[in-house]
């Protein structure tokens, strides 16, 4: 009984083992098929050297060339604001305006002031008169005289410093109010109405009509090649397929505190009608005819395995993975110093899915 139970089990086991044997064996030509069939699409691009790839792209903000913080040259509180950010104005319009209640007073102190020395000039003058007549009829003597034309030099006097004093208090109530020295546009407001200001406090900031560049930061190391740049060329994200010529202005001399950056303004040799201030703008630093071409490739065709950048090169229909020594970094690519030559045909997109020898399908031709 114990081996006819011992028979069936092994007669079982050796069904299942039948079993497993067939399905390999049918599932092993599919398999395999499949893995044939997995012939990955990639994007490739033909190498090649560029003379101006070499230049620096920096962000910047179209500004307006003269740019102007507009103070009260008084103090008070802010009553009345005739401009918003963005309004265009002309000169000697009335920006802003504050409450000139106690300069008005101070005005009329110093009109009663002139007054009040206008009188005494024409009582010393009378008395300078009488005293004149009354020292050449011999009834004063000399020093009483001298007293009475000092005491007439001194009214005069008195009458210069109140019409001075009253001409300066009708200059402040002018300062009331904030007019536009030129014509241009405000680009900030700092105050509002309510606000108490100071004298000289920066209350708004006006862009003068007329020239508009671009103001970018540049890194310490890339001064002197911005400087000493034979092009630029600057366009806009606003403004897709405008390419404008432009040159550098000026550098500031010393970096900023925060950034440890230095500010430049790019000067437009033709701004294009639709540029505006504060649009985005590309500031592109071109090499010249006389620099050496260099060879460039998109940073999507790096392969990165173990620190060791590599590239995807193709021969034929399949691939191989070689190393490569990267130089300086542009915008979106990066140099490659050592590894490949031109002309050679590198894969620039899919390089994560292929393996060493494996073939590959290129989609829509090579990109050049």
């Amino acid at each position: 009984m114990q081996n006819l139970v011992k028979y069936k089990r092994y007669l079982g086991l050796a069904a299942i083992l039948v079993v497993c044997l067939v399905a390999w064996a049918v599932l092993k030509p599919n398999a395999a098929k499949n893995v044939t069939e997995d012939v990955p699409l990639v994007r490739t691009s033909i190498v090649g050297l560029d003379a101006n790839a070499g230049g620096n792209t920096y962000a910047g903000e179209v500004r307006g060339r003269y740019e102007s913080q507009l103070a009260f040259q008084v103090g008070g509180k802010v009553i009345k604001r005739n401009v918003e950010v963005g309004s265009i104005v002309h000169a000697g319009d009335i920006l802003m305006q504050i409450d000139a209640k106690d300069i008005q007073q101070n005005v009329v102190m110093g009109s009663a002031g002139v007054y009040a020395a206008e009188s005494q000039l024409k009582l010393a003058e009378s008395n300078l008169r009488r005293y004149k007549q009354l020292y050449e009829d011999g009834v004063v003597g000399r020093a009483a005289y001298e007293q009475v034309e000092s005491q007439y030099d001194a009214a005069v006097a008195a009458v210069r410093q109140a019409s001075a004093r009253n001409a300066q208090g009708e200059n402040q109530l002018d300062y009331s109010c904030l007019y536009a020295d030129s014509d241009g546009v405000v680009a900030a407001i700092a105050v509002e109405s309510g606000q108490i200001v100071g004298a000289g406090q920066p209350v708004v900031t006006l862009i003068k009509s007329g020239e508009q560049e671009v103001e970018i930061n540049i890194p310490e190391n890339k001064v002197e090649e911005v400087r000493k740049a034979p092009a630029i060329k600057v366009s806009f994200w606003a403004l897709p397929g405008v390419s404008v010529d432009g040159k550098v202005r000026e550098i500031a001399p010393v970096a900023d505190k925060v950034s440890r950056t230095y500010k430049a303004r790019i000067s437009i040799v033709n701004p294009p009608a639709e540029m505006k201030l504060g649009m985005t703008a590309a500031v592109s630093v071109l090499g010249g005819a006389g620099q050496q071409a260099v060879l460039y490739i998109p940073l999507s065709a790096i392969y990165q395995t173990n620190d060791v950048p590599s590239v995807w090169v193709v021969n034929g229909d399949t691939v191989t993975l070689r190393q490569v020594t990267l130089g300086s970094y542009g915008k979106d690519k990066v140099e490659v110093v050592q590894g490949l030559a031109p002309g050679e045909q590198i894969v620039i997109s899919g390089v994560h899915k292929l393996r060493q020898d494996q073939k590959i399908r290129v989609a829509g031709g090579d990109v050049q």
